[in-house]
């Protein structure tokens, strides 16, 4: 019945979404691949909202699609009119891969160029390189990580930076214990028309990823680990504006 539902929602079945600037945009879709080449990591992933007819460029999300599947969309209209892959952008933007299989959609670059890859601004150096040591004082501090939809795995050039942000306060400012909590984004949305939910053990099972990647960076630590299932949206700046990316976190609390 999901994977049904999922399916026909593709189809056009659901509300209208915003397509303003700064608005927020959802849908459900299966990817597109425009193929352009303008160097390394070039090519372009689209998504058709079929509730607005509107085709939107999704490239600029940390979370890549699976073209296997039907993707998850959150984002905001970009401020830049320019398309280089053919279709308004969507920046900041998010993709979530779901479990319905799509057909693989590729489509010919028809003069669109695509862009050229630079380094996400959330791109850690290697970890033979010295970090610069964070200022003081020091005292109670909270660092999210966030999450795909109803996934547990970091994101990389996203999650490993905010992991190695935390990591580097962590060591110079040397917190007595940290708490570790997960959480979920279990309050049922409708996107698409289809009920989209992340599942409650979600949050433990984040709170565990987060925890055992700081074990690993941080031998020795004292630190408690917790989940909280139903997560309210928060306003922090790492989650770029996107509600529902906001509950999707686990937050690393350093305590003294």
């Amino acid at each position: 019945m999901k994977r049904l539902a999922v399916l026909a929602a593709l189809y056009g079945c659901g509300s209208t979404q915003a397509a303003e600037a700064g608005d927020l945009v959802r849908f459900v879709a299966c990817p597109v691949y425009r193929d352009t080449d303008s160097g390394k990591k070039s090519g372009c992933w689209l998504g058709d909202d079929r509730d607005t007819g509107m085709r939107w460029d999704v490239s600029q999300s940390p979370y890549k699609p699976d073209w296997n599947y039907a993707m998850l969309v959150e984002g905001r209209p970009s401020t830049d009119a320019a398309k280089p892959c053919g279709a308004p952008t969507l920046d900041p933007v998010r993709t979530s891969r779901l479990d319905t299989p799509c057909v693989q959609h590729m489509i010919p670059a028809e003069g669109f160029t695509g862009r050229k890859f630079v380094l996400p601004r959330r791109n850690i150096a290697p970890l033979s390189v010295t970090r610069p040591v964070p200022a003081g004082p020091y005292a109670e501090r909270v660092f999210p990580v966030y999450f795909e939809f109803d996934k547990d795995f970091l994101v990389y050039q996203y999650d490993d930076w905010l992991v190695d942000n935390a990591v580097t306060w962590i060591r110079a400012a040397k917190p007595k214990r940290l708490i570790v909590t997960g959480f979920a984004a279990t309050e049922p949305q409708v996107v698409s028309g289809v009920t989209l939910a992340e599942r409650p053990e979600v949050a433990g099972e984040r709170a565990e990823a987060i925890a055992e990647t700081l074990r690993r960076l941080l031998p020795g630590i004292v630190m408690d680990v917790r989940s909280e299932p139903s997560a309210q949206p928060t306003d922090d700046a790492e989650a770029d504006g996107l509600p529902w990316q906001s509950q999707r976190r686990v937050e690393i609390r350093a305590l003294f």
